[in-house]
């Protein structure tokens, strides 16, 4: 294979087996705390502000650690379960983390439940894997190599026209969309961010709304599968996003495939129209 003319690319490209390799290590892991249908085997607790988390939560976040930082040491490091160190503020390379993107989902036996697995360079993503154990679904990119599902490429919704559109999301912001454009089909919330994006990107629901208060560990890998997919994700001033910021946090967020996000933005900007959702935290996005 000839070599690009960007060395990081070479190195995303390079890396993608061992990550894919390492998402579905984890996947097992968390898979053994698993119930369908049921609550978790896991011990549960509540973090500061109401989240819960649970012991599978923090395994898989230290095989991750571990194993990522093991293989690219020079990367600095955010993870929803790592105490943050602003040492990655100075980091060319950075791995971005979610160990279990939908706890909720995951601990009440919902399979709508992700790992979510990213690499930066600079402030944009260079590799991105969401993994759905639960579905036994892999979803990967690299910049500049397509978005795929465990080797099926990916592409985002075809749709053109707003009225026939799919939308995943909360429900206040669905609400809100639907003032501006007239009824949409509503489709069912996907808990986790990541796979919500996913499935956007693989075109199964053609838009997905994200409330205030989104982190990069939440966004970053499915961002970069809806890119390399033809869709784009945003906040609502249509702008994209940069990641590992001192405060790794966004505003409302709409993923949509590319011909039809500006009239989607236009519609959710509406002068005059209230009603964008403020909810965040963990499960409520």
């Amino acid at each position: 294979m000839t070599p690009s003319m960007n060395p990081v690319d070479d190195l995303a490209r390079d890396l993608m087996p061992f990550v894919r390799d390492t998402a579905r290590e984890a996947g097992t892991m968390a898979s053994a705390f698993f119930r369908s249908g049921l609550k978790t085997s896991a011990r549960v607790w509540s973090k500061d502000g109401g989240s819960p988390v649970t012991e599978a939560d923090m395994a898989v976040d230290a095989f991750l650690k571990e194993r990522l930082s093991g293989r690219l040491p020079e990367a600095g490091w955010l993870s929803e379960e790592t105490a943050d160190d602003a040492a990655r503020l100075g980091r060319e390379l950075v791995w971005i983390v979610d160990p279990i993107d939908g706890t909720r989902a995951f601990l009440s036996g919902s399979h709508d439940w992700s790992i979510a697995i990213a690499l930066l360079a600079g402030d944009q993503p260079l590799l991105g894997i969401v993994h759905a154990p639960a579905h036994d679904a892999l979803y990967e990119a690299r910049r500049g190599g397509g978005a795929w599902r465990d080797g099926v490429r990916l592409e985002a919704s075809p749709a053109a026209n707003p009225a026939d559109i799919s939308v995943t999301g909360p429900k206040t912001m669905v609400d809100h969309l639907e003032r501006g454009l007239g009824r949409l089909k509503r489709a069912p919330r996907i808990p986790s961010l990541a796979l919500r994006l996913a499935r956007v990107a693989e075109g199964s629901v053609d838009a997905g709304l994200v409330s205030s208060n989104a982190h990069d560990w939440d966004i970053a890998a499915g961002d970069l599968i809806l890119r390399e997919a033809g869709a784009l994700l945003t906040g609502l001033d249509g702008a994209p996003l940069a990641y590992n910021g001192a405060e790794p946090v966004h505003g409302e967020l709409l993923a949509a495939p590319r011909r039809l996000h500006p009239v989607l933005i236009e519609a959710m900007t509406t002068p005059g129209v209230s009603g964008h959702s403020t909810a965040g935290g963990r499960g409520s996005a």
